[in-house]
């Protein structure tokens, strides 16, 4: 006898066999079911645990399974689907419901109270909006190159040496610049 042929007649007598323990199954044969069990769990659990990816879901999951296969196995009809391709139906069926069902558990109100809002409060806002024109106010009073490159230097986080570059000036002169021009700026924002 050819290999092939050989698979294949092994492959047919084992699917035969588990259609018929499926059959016994759903007559109540507990032999029948742990037979069933014996030769599919395997297969099931790897198929559960693509799905799930989480091992103790899997497990929960396969136990379903079983239980669903134990209640409903007198519905199986060998004529209409292969055993195997039920059990994959029913596993995959259950598995996709547990993934489902894993939506996030809704808060209670008392919880939001402990959600930070990064928005400033209103008072909070009025402050800032008054320090920010006080701001812009004490640098409207400096030379406006000087008014410039401070803006730049904290606002776009830019070097000395940048600063320097961009103005045409030597680096020291740059320093001194940004140095008296903070200086007027504290003695402003102070008065």
């Amino acid at each position: 006898m050819h290999p092939e042929t050989e698979r294949r007649g092994t492959r047919d007598a084992a699917r035969a066999a588990l259609a018929g323990q499926l059959v016994l199954t759903g007559k109540g044969d507990r032999a029948a079911f742990r037979a069933v069990y014996q030769a599919t769990s395997a297969k099931l659990f790897g198929l559960i645990l693509r799905i799930c990816n989480d091992r103790e879901t899997a497990e929960d999951v396969l136990q379903e399974v079983y239980v669903t296969v134990w209640n409903k196995a007198e519905a199986f009809d060998p004529a209409r689907a292969s055993p195997i391709t039920w059990l994959a139906a029913i596993a995959r069926n259950r598995a996709i419901d547990r993934i489902r069902a894993r939506k996030p558990a809704a808060q209670p109100l008392e919880a939001a109270a402990e959600v930070a809002d990064a928005a400033p409060l209103a008072d909070g806002a009025l402050e800032q909006s008054d320090e920010k024109r006080r701001l812009e106010g004490c640098l409207d009073g400096l030379e406006p190159r000087h008014a410039a490159v401070i803006r730049i230097a904290f606002f776009e986080g830019r070097t000395y040496e940048s600063l320097a570059e961009r103005e045409g000036v030597p680096v020291g002169t740059m320093k001194s610049w940004i140095r008296r021009s903070l200086i007027r700026l504290r003695t402003c924002l102070e008065g």
